[in-house]
Order: C-alpha cells, then structure tokens, then sequence
C-alpha cells in the first residue's frame, strides 16, 4: 500500500465552558485586536462574547451570510483594515467561517473559529465566495483557523432543524472523503467514525436538544468529518451544492442533506470499500442501494427536508445546473453524463 497523508497543522481546545477561555487562545496566538465576526442573527451573542475579551476586541461585524457574497466578504475586510485587526474571531455556524476565511484570504489575517453548528469548515483550509450567482472556492492554508474551540454548551440551543440539517453536512463531508481519490487509510478511518458518531448523536439531539453528551458528540463527529473534507479532493457532491447554492442561494446545510442519498446512489457501485464504510456508520449491510435509502431514510425520520423543491428550487433551473456541473472537470468514482447528472437532480427535486 502506497499513500501520502498531508496532516493540516490544527489546534483544538474542546469541552463545555472553553468559550470562556477564548482570551487564553489570542493571548497564545499573540492577538491584541480582534475582528469578532457572525451573522445579523447572532449579533447579541458576538457582542457577549466582545465584551468579555475586553481590550482584545477591536470590534463585532454582524453580517455573514450563507455562500459568502463578494460584496459581505469585502466590507468585512474592509472594516477589519479600518479597525486595525491582527485577527479575526468567528462565532457561528459555515456562514460566519467562511466570512473569516475569506478576510483571512484578503488580509492574511489568522482566524480563531469558535462553531455553532455542525458544519465542518473551520477543519479545513476551503474558502467560497459567491458573484453574480456564481460561486467560487479554493483551497489555501492561509484560511485554516490556527485555533478551534468547540464548546458544546454553544449548541444546547441549536435549533433542532438546522442541528441535524448541519450534521447531515458534516456527514456529507465523510461520504465523499471515503471515495475522494487521495483517500488514505487515516482519513477513511476518520470519515467513518466522523459519520457514525455524528448518525449516534443527531436521534438523541431531535429528541432531547439540551443533552450536552449528545452535543458533545456531535461536534466530535463534525471535527472529525470536517478535517476529512479538509484533507481530501471534493467530488460530485459538493460540486452540486456549491452550484445549486451559489446560483440558487439555496440554504447551504439543507442542500447538502437533500442531495446526499442521491449521489450515493450513483456513486455507490463505483466506490464499494466508500459504501462498506457508511454501511457501518449507519448499521446496514454493504449494498449501495440500501445503503442510499438508509441515509434517506434517516435524515427523513430526523425531519430533515427531502426535495430541492421544497427549499425553493425552480424547476426551470435544473438544465442550468447540468450545464456548470459539466463545464468543470474533477475527480469523482463514477463516470457524470449529462443523462445520468439530469437524472439525478431529478430524482432529487
């Protein structure tokens, strides 16, 4: 067996009440002014967490947004300069990363990510941004968060919804670094267990939200699916939902999961050992068709929406979306036709 296993350097403090220690992190990270960065939702709990870094906070930017508009990216960069940051903090879920990243790819500034949700992001060195309904994305290490604290008791209050549709996000992360062609033993055992821990935990969040080792595994389960993402080459699957997201604006996390079962079962013949794994994380055999009507299953009985329709996707868009998907090369375990992708999103919608 041959493989390279490019380890990202990453640091993570984990564990209920490490939000109050974010102070520590800047001081290690030698960080005096700080950008500390969110969506309009979630302006009382940036400016909380402002105040108690006291004069580390140079000031709270309170407007993210999902797929991270070119326009958003560059006022916060731009009120970054003015304020005279040396980083940024990022409270939130996907949208708030991705701001932070993307001023970390303007400024180079070091980002200190602070997850709200079960997205993944601050795992990897992946940046998007989205102009005229188009949305780009990269890689570069100079967006990789240089700290992550995970504070589980942040998540308590998650709305059940968004908890599983950002965990079947994560999960979706897992999927494809199992079939992803620079997969390696390391992080196909991560992807598994990333999955599985994720699949354990999202049942006992829907039904008991505040279950903090619920939470708690649930975030272990996104670490893990998001470091994947982090270390492998992104396929059909995520080639989709940035196109239906960045043409669309459909909500990121709902995208993923309604998406999901449908490409494992047109990947699934193709990427046997992939299918093997995520039977396992999901307690069923190795078929891949059982196994893409498990996860649909799962994320239906999880409440989890299932159609492209029902997030608002016009039917008129479908032939648009075939049309990017196929204009783009990249590695995917199963040949993509025209005919097969039309399918599929079909299928999906």
């Amino acid at each position: 067996m041959r493989f390279v296993h490019d380890a990202l350097p990453m640091r993570v403090v984990f564990g209920p009440g490490r939000l109050a220690e974010l102070g520590e992190e800047l001081e290690r990270l030698g960080l005096a002014r700080v950008l500390v960065l969110g969506t309009p939702e979630q302006e009382a709990t940036l400016r909380a967490a402002a105040d108690g870094l006291g004069g580390r906070a140079a000031g709270v930017f309170a407007g993210a947004r999902q797929h991270v508009p070119v326009e958003v990216a560059a006022a916060a960069a731009d009120r970054a300069r003015e304020l005279g940051a040396d980083g940024c903090v990022t409270i939130g879920g996907g949208s708030s990363v991705g701001l932070g990243k993307a001023v970390a790819l303007r400024h180079g500034l070091p980002v200190v990510a602070v997850p709200t949700t079960y997205a993944g992001s601050e795992m990897t060195p992946v940046w998007g941004l989205t102009e005229d309904g188009v949305k780009r994305t990269g890689r570069d290490r100079a967006v990789l968060p240089r700290s992550v604290v995970y504070d589980p008791e942040l998540t308590r209050t998650l709305p059940v919804g968004l908890s599983v549709t950002s965990g079947l996000n994560a999960v979706a992360h897992a999927v494809e670094g199992l079939w992803a062609p620079d997969s390696t033993p390391i992080t196909a055992v991560m992807a598994e267990e990333g999955a599985r821990a994720l699949l354990a935990a999202l049942p006992v969040v829907v039904e008991t939200p505040d279950d903090l080792d619920a939470r708690s595994g649930a975030l272990q389960g996104a670490w893990l699916c998001g470091a994947v993402l982090g270390a492998t080459t992104m396929s059909l699957h995520h080639k989709l939902c940035h196109v239906l997201g960045g043409s669309f604006d459909l909500p990121h996390a709902e995208t993923h999961a309604v998406v999901l079962p449908h490409v494992v079962a047109h990947n699934g013949p193709a990427a046997p050992a992939a299918i093997a794994a995520l039977g396992r994380a999901l307690g069923v055999g190795p078929d891949p068709d059982t196994v893409a009507k498990a996860l649909a299953t799962r994320a239906r009985d999880l409440g989890a929406p299932t159609s492209l329709a029902a997030l608002g996707m016009p039917a008129d868009g479908l032939p648009r979306v075939v049309e990017q998907v196929l204009a783009a090369p990249y590695a995917n375990p199963a040949p993509v036709t025209r005919e097969s992708l039309t399918a599929l999103l079909e299928a999906a919608f």
